[in-house]
């Protein structure tokens, strides 16, 4: 039996799908196309029927659909479990999943288990001269792009970082076969139990998701005048992120920061004020709809992927641009 297909694991939590998921329907849709193979979501839950219908409207032409207790909330043995039994039975010819949390714990223990090779945190995804799929990513902390490709073993999978790619236009008119699995792990061999969930900060910067972004570097000079771009994304309805220089210094909590080490975002709007636009910042944010520089270094890298840029003393340029969205407003 052949491998085919392209599967893309649709992480749940609680009934609700990650956004991650939906976004990788969008280059496996591409890549589906070109290898003449079908796309295929994977989702595993509890009720969430309706996650496999919205993954079809995502442009999935079918939708293996595992639902159980044991995946209300993500389990380490149960996920891969149910992951390794589908692999077996039905022999994808790629698997992706998005680099979360739990998307980089399942896919490397799926991929150990089912011996085959996983390219870890991509930021860009194709099928190469040789119909393989090549994933690349940063290497030598950002310094250059690797392009890695899995010819021996199969499945080939990726983990791919959240806001790499645009969630598609849902077509709800889709149609597509949702494909019903009963897999049930021996309760026994569940090594790991939730007992409680404490909600933490990174829960509230929900930076992959937000639509506009003010983010600060090391050009703030103190973790208190971070306040300038706080009442900067105030006025703006934004969510405030932050390079890791201003992370290392201690200014700003990791939940906020951007980048290669950070969280991958692609909103509508981007401004970065005080940041020089390191390669491993880029990495993060370029996906950006419109980008905005505030720089008072007219040679700043930031300006080079800059739609808008400003060159002057971020002191004096935020205050202004905040005074000016807050009196538009009204």
């Amino acid at each position: 039996m052949e491998y085919k297909n392209l599967w893309v694991y649709i992480e749940t939590d609680e009934g609700a799908a990650k956004n991650v998921g939906y976004e990788l329907l969008n280059p496996g849709r591409r890549m589906a196309d070109k290898l003449g193979q079908e796309l295929v979501a994977v989702v595993l839950g509890k009720d969430v029927e309706h996650v496999a219908r919205q993954a079809i409207a995502y442009g999935a032409d079918k939708v293996i659909l595992v639902e159980g207790e044991e995946y209300a909330t993500y389990n380490t043995d149960a996920q891969t479990y149910a992951m390794v039994e589908l692999i077996g039975k039905y022999r994808p010819f790629i698997v992706l999943y998005g680099a979360t949390n739990n998307g980089r714990d399942v896919g490397p223990r799926v991929a150990c288990s089912v011996r085959t090779g996983l390219t870890a945190d991509c930021t860009g995804l194709d099928i190469d001269e040789n119909g393989l799929l090549a994933s690349t990513r940063p290497a030598f902390g950002g310094n250059l792009m690797a392009t890695i490709s899995c010819p021996d073993h199969r499945p080939q999978m990726s983990t791919v970082r959240a806001g790499v790619f645009k969630k598609p236009a849902a077509d709800e008119s889709r149609t597509g076969e949702i494909v019903r699995e009963e897999i049930h792990i021996d309760p026994a061999k569940v090594r790991v139990h939730l007992l409680e969930r404490v909600k933490e900060v990174a829960e509230a910067v929900n930076l992959e998701e937000a639509e506009i972004i003010v983010s600060g570097g090391r050009g703030l000079k103190s973790a208190e005048n971070f306040h300038l771009v706080r009442e900067l994304a105030d006025a703006l309805g934004a969510t405030v992120g932050a390079s890791r220089a201003a992370v290392d210094a201690g200014w700003i909590p990791h939940a906020h920061q951007v980048g290669q080490t950070g969280k991958t975002v692609a909103p509508k709007v981007y401004i970065a004020c005080g940041i020089s636009g390191a390669i491993q910042h880029l990495a993060g944010m370029s996906g950006s709809d419109t980008i905005v520089a505030i720089n008072k270094d007219p040679d700043a890298p930031i300006f080079s992927v800059a739609d808008y840029g400003i060159v002057g003393d971020l002191f004096e340029v935020l205050p202004a641009l905040t005074a000016a969205v807050r009196a538009k407003k009204g």
